[in-house]
Formats: C-alpha cells, sequence, structure tokens
C-alpha cells in the first residue's frame, strides 16, 4: 500500500479498499434478503398455525396504526417488511462502519510500519474522532518523546567526545613537557645543578597544571549531575563576601588592583551551600583577575529583590566581546584565540559556576559594556534542605 505522506485530516482509500466496501455491501443485502425472506417464512407458518398468536397481533395492529396513528395497515406483511428494512439498513451501515474501522487501522499500521523504517521525522497525519485517534495521538507523542529521547543521547555522546577531545589536548602539552624533562633528568643530559633543578621545577609546575585540570574535570562532572546533594545551611552573604576580599586581598595588591564589597540589606541572612557557593565566588574574582588585567577594580555586590538574592562580580579590565558573551559558560571556551595557559586556565572554571547556581535553583549571566564586565547571579533566598 502507498502511504500519503502529505499531512491529511482524513485516510483516502484506495480503489481496492473501495472494491471492498462495495463487494461487502452487496454481499450483506443479499445475505439480508435471505434472512429476511426466511424470517417471513417462518414467521408466516407460526401465526397461521396458532389462532391465540394471530389475535394478539390484530389487536396490536389495531391499538398501534388505527388508533394511535391513525393510520390504516391492512397488511401484516407490510408491517413486518417495514421493520425488517429498518433493522436492514442499522445491520447494513454497521457493518460497512467496521469494515471502514478496519481499513484505517491498516492506514495506522502501515504508516507505524514506515516510521519504524528509520522515518522518524515523519508523523501519522489522519485526525481521527474516538478510540483511533486517541491512538493516533498517543502514537505521535510517543515518536516524538523516543526522537528527543534519541536526539538527546546523539547530543550527550557528542558533548562527551568534544570532553575527551579537550581533555586529551589540555593533558597533551603539559604531560609532553614532564615526560620531556624528566627524560633529559634520567639521560643526565643537564650540565649543571641549576639546570636540573630548573627541569624538576617545570615538570613540577606541569604535573600541578594537569592536576588542577583534573580536579576542575571531577568538580564539573560532579555539579552536573541533577541528583548531586547540597549542604544546605543559613549563613550571612555579607560576611561570606567579606572574608573572600581578605582571601584574595594579597593577590589583589600583586596586580594593583582592589576588591570592594557593596551588600544591602547587612546582614544577609539566606540559605544555600555554602562551599559550593565560595567555589562560584572564587572562580569569577580568579576570572577577574586574569581577563580584567587593565583595570584596578573588582565589585562585589548583593541586595535583596524580593525573594531573591541578586548578586553581582565585576570589574573595570577589559571588556568581552559581544559575539563572545553566550560561549563564556561553554566548557573549556576561552575569550582569547589562544589556549595558552597564562590565563586560560582549565576552562572549566565558568562552567563549573553555572552548573553550582542551577543546582542552587537559580541562574548567571553575564554583560560587558560601559567599561565593565559583569557577572550577575540570581539566587532564592530561602532553599528547601533536602535539596528537592
Amino acid at each position: 500500500m502507498k502511504i500519503n505522506r502529505q499531512p491529511t485530516s482524513r485516510i483516502r482509500l484506495t480503489s481496492k479498499e473501495k472494491s471492498e466496501l462495495v463487494l461487502e455491501a452487496i454481499v450483506t443485502i443479499i445475505l439480508l434478503i435471505l434472512l429476511n425472506i426466511a424470517i417471513l417464512a417462518v414467521s408466516r407458518l407460526v401465526i397461521d398455525g396458532s389462532q391465540d398468536l394471530t389475535d394478539i397481533i390484530y389487536g396490536f395492529k389495531e391499538v398501534l396504526f388505527e388508533k394511535f396513528l391513525n393510520t390504516a395497515v391492512y397488511s401484516l406483511g407490510k408491517v413486518a417488511m417495514f421493520f425488517l428494512i429498518i433493522i436492514d439498513i442499522f445491520v447494513l451501515l454497521w457493518r460497512l462502519v467496521r469494515r471502514y474501522r478496519q481499513m484505517q487501522l491498516r492506514h495506522i499500521i502501515t504508516e507505524l510500519h514506515y516510521i519504524a523504517d528509520g522515518n522518524y521525522d515523519h508523523r501519522i497525519p489522519f485526525k481521527l474522532k474516538g478510540d483511533l485517534g486517541k491512538v493516533v495521538s498517543s502514537v505521535n507523542g510517543l515518536v516524538n518523546s523516543t526522537v528527543n529521547a534519541m536526539e538527546e543521547e546523539r547530543r550527550i555522546e557528542k558533548s562527551k567526545d568534544e570532553l575527551i577531545t579537550n581533555i586529551s589536548h589540555d593533558i597533551r602539552t603539559p604531560l609532553t613537557s614532564i615526560i620531556g624533562y624528566l627524560g633529559l633528568i634520567e639521560e643526565g643530559r643537564y650540565k649543571s645543578e641549576a639546570e636540573l633543578l630548573r627541569y624538576t621545577n617545570t615538570a613540577y609546575s606541569k604535573a600541578k597544571q594537569m592536576k588542577i585540570l583534573v580536579d576542575d574535570l571531577f568538580e564539573y562532572t560532579k555539579v552536573r549531575q541533577k541528583n548531586t546533594q547540597l549542604n544546605i545551611i543559613t549563613f550571612d552573604l555579607h560576611q561570606l563576601m567579606e572574608q573572600l576580599v581578605i582571601d584574595f586581598e594579597l593577590e589583589a595588591e600583586k596586580k594593583d588592583m582592589t576588591i570592594d564589597v557593596i551588600c544591602t540589606p547587612t546582614p544577609f541572612i539566606m540559605q544555600g551551600d555554602t562551599e559550593k557557593l565560595v567555589r562560584v565566588f572564587n572562580n569569577l574574582i580568579i576570572n577577574a583577575f586574569k581577563y580584567g588585567r587593565d583595570g584596578d577594580q573588582i565589585i562585589l555586590m548583593a541586595e535583596k529583590i524580593g525573594s531573591e538574592a541578586v548578586i553581582t562580580v565585576k570589574n573595570n579590565g577589559s571588556t568581552i566581546p559581544q559575539e563572545a558573551l553566550n560561549l563564556v559558560f561553554e566548557r573549556f571556551y576561552r575569550v582569547e584565540s589562544s589556549r595558552s595557559q597564562e590565563t586560560g586556565g582549565t576552562g572549566l572554571g565558568l562552567a563549573i559556576t553555572q552548573s553550582i547556581i542551577v543546582l542552587h535553583g537559580g541562574y548567571i549571566y553575564v554583560k560587558s559594556d560601559g567599561g565593565w564586565t559583569s557577572f550577575v547571579i540570581h539566587l532564592p533566598i530561602e532553599r528547601p534542605a533536602d535539596n528537592s
């Protein structure tokens, strides 16, 4: 059977199916005629053989047709024939509708086979009523869910491949350096103890670089899981930000930068996983140090708006190009075209930050204009203790 793949509201029967309906009607009519003749003949024999039954039928005729309907009926055979014809019409319609439903089901099954052959962008186009309509809707919904699941699986698989590729790239460079310098030491190819120390120091530095990547990767995969549990406690956001300023004070002095805190109200009491939120602030401040080299100020701001805490970490260094704003939270993405470790880090910091914010039921975005680059976080002030 050829499938009509154009969207339609009804099922178009083929010539063969139309012939089947005509044949069904003819056979049904013939059978009903034979059945009617048999019923009339048997009825006549029964009535003629019983005077009491004859009197009852004639009494029924007189009451129903002559008095109630005010119609003269001179033949009981005509009355019987009238009722038989009505019944025959219903029987004929019932059989034709049943056969038509079977044909509809056949078309639906054919459409299912077409989809099952790999045509997952196709949907059963028929708009039917009753149970078959529900079946078509359910099948189309099931196909949609299946296709979405397959696309999500492909996206995850592609994401895994990209992750492996990026990790391999970031690990290969320091690993090559480590192997190279340790090889020189192993072969005794150094001229002095100072050169030996330089080789070991470089290998050690590259090893630490690899450890940071592995640690960030572990943290990234952990916070990306939706069932990751948060240790929700009540804390003072203002006090937490003040402590962060103290922690980064020396680093800021080295870079000739200042870190200021603006918080309203104080104290700012809210709920969250402080360990993970500290990781968020650390990532954003370190990011400001690295990419805001031309600036001299980092500001941590927090204000209460309704049931949310709106937190901003901004710096007045070099702004981010507009085309990069939607990409900064992608893993391994760096604003600079080069992947140098001078500023690049592991490329996972902002991805980890976004995942932690999402785990807290919030969201984060970045804007860069007017000489300021601002990371804006929206977090619910209160969180269920079970992270549900």
